[in-house]
């Protein structure tokens, strides 16, 4: 009995995980392409970021560095938020809010210094038993996307 229910949950769990992500991906239809390198953001689904800024306009990035070089090529524009790819789950989450990992073994997307957002600790931490790297804040990663 107990297993069912076990098995039950976790069903579950990949059923909402599934239908999170997919209502999630919206961002990849309207912004297929990276604005900056265009790379394709489907493929790179896991490291997308989603730029909004005030006046209602998106950007959508392949990654945490073409975010930042859009940001820096346009400081006029007011940032409402900048929104990340959770690294297992594809959700977009707000970048402050995000557990960051710097570092490891896991290769990059545009940069040598890979930076991982995830939106919970437990995917945090089995990350880090993987691939190695550091856990690191908010501050720390946007610092050393300006720097690479």
């Amino acid at each position: 009995m107990k297993l069912r229910l076990i098995c039950y949950s976790l069903l579950g769990v990949l059923l909402f995980c599934t239908l999170a992500a997919a209502l999630d991906l919206d961002d990849i239809a309207a912004h297929r392409t990276c604005k900056n390198c265009g790379m394709d953001r489907k493929s790179y689904g896991y490291s997308r970021a989603l730029i909004q800024y005030i006046d209602g306009s998106e950007v959508g990035c392949c990654s945490l560095h073409c975010a930042v070089k859009e940001l820096k090529e346009h400081p006029e524009r007011q940032l409402q938020a900048l929104l990340v790819a959770d690294r297992d789950t594809l959700v977009l989450i707000d970048a402050r809010n995000a557990y960051w990992v710097m570092g490891g073994r896991k290769r990059g997307v545009m940069t040598g210094r890979p930076k991982w957002a995830f939106a919970g600790r437990d995917a945090t931490e089995r990350f880090l038993k993987s691939y190695g790297g550091t856990l690191e804040s908010w501050d720390v990663v946007l610092q050393a996307a300006q720097v690479d």
